[in-house]
This record gives C-alpha cells, sequence and structure tokens, in this order.
C-alpha cells in the first residue's frame, strides 16, 4: 500500500461499531431465548469469526448489510460442532468463548491462525480450571490450541493477576453455568462491556470498585443492541486531526465508555483540542460525538490504571507522542508484547525507520517527540492496530511511505482506507 502526505483532513466520519461489543452481542445472544437483532455490527474478520463458530454450534444467525439477526438457543441449547471451531485471529473469541465451552454437555477443540497460537492462554486455563473446567492445551504449552471437555462448573473467587478484559469475561461467561457467585477481582478495572451487556440480557452482575460480582440466572433473554462506533477507531481519525495541520474532524456515534476512554484523556493532556457534543446513553454504554482540531501537541506520562483503558491505542498514542514537542514516556504496558504482534518492539521499530526518535522499554517505551519524519518502506507485522497507526504516521511524513502487508486492517475495519480518503 503506497501512501502518499496528506496535510490536511477536514470532515466528518462514522467508524464501524465496536468489535468488543460486538463479540459480546453475538455470544449472549446465542444463549439468550428468543430473537436478538444487533445493528451497526462490526463485519470485521474477527467479529465474522464469532458468527462463524457460533453457527457450527446450531445457532441461526441472519447478516443483513451491518445489521445481524441471532435466534439464541438458550444457555443450555448449543450443538456440538461437528469439526475445530476456527476462531481465526481473533483472541477475544478464543477466550471468551473457552469459558462459555466449560460450561457445555459436549466436547470441542478451538483452533486459531499462526497469531493465536502463539498467544498466552494460561490467564484463561488456569481460573477456568479452578473452576472444574477441563479445559486443556493440546500441545501442552499453554497456548492454543485447546480442547475442552464437558463438566460441572464450580462458582470461585478470582484474584486476577492482570487486568484484562478478556480474562474478566471468560470467568464471567462460565459462570453462568455454576450454582453459586463467582467473584473477580483485577489490580486495575479493565473495560467493562461483559458487565453492562449481561444484565442488558438479563444476568446478575454487580460490580464493587475493581471486583465483579456474578451470580448465575436460569436464563438469559434476547435484546436489541445498537452498538456504538468503535473508539479505537476512532482514535485514528483523533490523532490524525491533531497532527495534520489546519484540520478538523467530527466523529459520529463513538462509544465512550470510561474503561475505554483513555485515549481521550491521554490527548487532552498532550493538549490535544478534543471536544465531546451530543453526549447520551445507548443500550448502557456512553456514546458522543468527538470533535478533533489541530493542536500543538506536548509530551506526557501514559502509566498506571489508565493503560488498560487503552491497552490497544498504544501504538497511535506513540504516533502523536513523535509529532508532540518533549517526550513522552510510556509504563506498565507489558501486555503490549503478547497482542497481533509484539506492539512494543512492532511500533518502535517502524516508527524508527521514519525518523523517530523512540526507543523500547520492558514494559511500553520512550519517545522524543518533534523531529520531522520521512517515508520509509514499513511492515505492520500482521497487526491491523500497528499498520492503520503507521498509516497516519505516513499521511504527515515529508515523502511517500510503502505499507507492507495492509491487509489485515480488515481484521477490525475493512473500509479503513475508504473512510479515510474522504478526509482528503
Amino acid at each position: 500500500m503506497k501512501i502518499n502526505p496528506v496535510y490536511r483532513l477536514k470532515g466528518d466520519i462514522k467508524v464501524p461499531g465496536d468489535k468488543s461489543i460486538s463479540h459480546r452481542a453475538i455470544m449472549l445472544g446465542s444463549v439468550a431465548k428468543g430473537h436478538t437483532l444487533i445493528k451497526d455490527f462490526l463485519m470485521g474478520e474477527d467479529c465474522l469469526s464469532t458468527i462463524r463458530c457460533f453457527k457450527q454450534m446450531g445457532v441461526s444467525i441472519t447478516i443483513n448489510k451491518n445489521t445481524v439477526s441471532v435466534k439464541g438457543n438458550g444457555l443450555h441449547g448449543l450443538k456440538q460442532p461437528d469439526q475445530l471451531l476456527d476462531v481465526g485471529n481473533s483472541g477475544t473469541t478464543m477466550r471468551l468463548m473457552s469459558g462459555l465451552l466449560c460450561g457445555q454437555e459436549f466436547d470441542c477443540s478451538l483452533t486459531g491462525d499462526s497469531s493465536i497460537i502463539k498467544r498466552p492462554m494460561k490467564r484463561i486455563i488456569e481460573p477456568l480450571t479452578r473452576m472444574n473446567g477441563r479445559i486443556k492445551s493440546i500441545n501442552g504449552d499453554n497456548r492454543a490450541p485447546l480442547y475442552i471437555q464437558s463438566s460441572t462448573l464450580i462458582n470461585i473467587d478470582y484474584t486476577s493477576p492482570v487486568a484484562s478484559a478478556q480474562v474478566k469475561s471468560s470467568i464471567m461467561l462460565a459462570s453462568l453455568y455454576t450454582s453459586g457467585i463467582t467473584t473477580i477481582t483485577e489490580p486495575y478495572t479493565s473495560r467493562n462491556h461483559s458487565e453492562l451487556m449481561l444484565n442488558h440480557f438479563g444476568g446478575n452482575v454487580q460490580v464493587d470498585g475493581t471486583k465483579v460480582i456474578c451470580t448465575p440466572v436460569d436464563e438469559l433473554f434476547a435484546q436489541e443492541v445498537i452498538v456504538p462506533s468503535d473508539i479505537s477507531s476512532a482514535a485514528y481519525f483523533m490523532v490524525a486531526g491533531l497532527i495534520s495541520k489546519n484540520s478538523e474532524i467530527i466523529i459520529r456515534d463513538v462509544g465512550i465508555n470510561p474503561t475505554r476512554a483513555g485515549i481521550i484523556h491521554v490527548l487532552q493532556s498532550m493538549k490535544g483540542q478534543i471536544e465531546l457534543d451530543n453526549i447520551r446513553m445507548i443500550n448502557s454504554e456512553k456514546v458522543a460525538d468527538i470533535i478533533v482540531k489541530s493542536s500543538n501537541l506536548e509530551g506526557t506520562v501514559v502509566e498506571g490504571s489508565i493503560i488498560p483503558t487503552l491497552i490497544d491505542e498504544i501504538p497511535i498514542i506513540a504516533v502523536a507522542a513523535a509529532f508532540a514537542e518533549g517526550k513522552t514516556i510510556i509504563k506498565d504496558a507489558a501486555e503490549l508484547k503478547v497482542k497481533e504482534s509484539n506492539r512494543i518492539d512492532t511500533t518502535v521499530n517502524e516508527l524508527k525507520k521514519m525518523g523517530v526518535d523512540i526507543s523500547p522499554t520492558d514494559d511500553g517505551m520512550i519517545i522524543q517527540g518533534g523531529t520531522p519524519l520521512h517515508g520509509a518502506v514499513l511492515d505492520s507485522y500482521h497487526d491491523h492496530r500497528v499498520a492503520m497507526s503507521l498509516t497516519i504516521a505516513a499521511l504527515n511524513a515529508s515523502s511517500n511511505t510503502n505499507l507492507l502487508n495492509s491487509k489485515c486492517i480488515d481484521i477490525s475495519y475493512p473500509t479503513f482506507f475508504e473512510d479515510l480518503k474522504r478526509l482528503f
């Protein structure tokens, strides 16, 4: 993909639906009673993998443009798949579905692509095993493929060593098949879409600080779900508008859930001009229109409890930092090492090629901003977030950039380049 510099961006866009919410709506709709209607569903490869897996388990799912209809089978109505469940590149599908499958009355196996089989699964295997789940790594390396056998689950009190919505959600879904109260305590609060959506579908989830308390219910009930635009996808346009001169972008209907809105707070702390307009609630999720204008950014420190609220946005924060005056330090983000790529190394290596003064640390990176960027031949490492972040950097380079392996963007944002061109 050849990317030419574009120094001014103006316009009004709506990015696709939230990936986290889209996944969860399919999963809960599949085990609820009745017809669930999901509007503004994200038609990215990851979410389509979730649909394919539940279709294999006997769930009737139909797609009409960006609306998905799910005829739920109830909590105990999934059918044994006749072949491996392939999650593709989706870590969310792998980890959340594992919790749900531990409570089923059949055995099954889960696998994924070359990226998935490298990602750590011990973080879900350990708590699910404590719940009496019979889940194991087929190769004995605590990675996929996984084999899950039917068992009778028990409730647990679990303290997670990491603030991970995927770990928390996997346990929450397994807790639907226990007879007692399960608690999950995190070091920091991770994104809370599972808590909100489970309650929306008739579940019983309470939150006390960083502790989540799950009480099983007899049934979940189908709902209408309107998926807000994904703040992780909006983040690329937020940064693009801030670092491009004489620019103004309005991004419509973006989910600004407090457990996801760290990117807004960080960019504002860097003196970015960001306004929220038309703030409202949709299906218990906070939504707003985001207005960004060209800004003279300043360096900042990103660390601690805000990290789980923006873990997927760190590559694009690094791009913002490259265009800011002064030093930006990103800490407490070792989780980046086990994403689709090692996002510390990939972000640092590729931005260095463009002339950015950036260096890795054990749990983050340090960026000395203010050095003009030049074009280069860049590699996404088949990581959609890295690919989109490098694209935004390339728009503001002094010469053309060639981005390799850009097709991976389809995982979360199939219309990314089309939407971007609308702002030229």
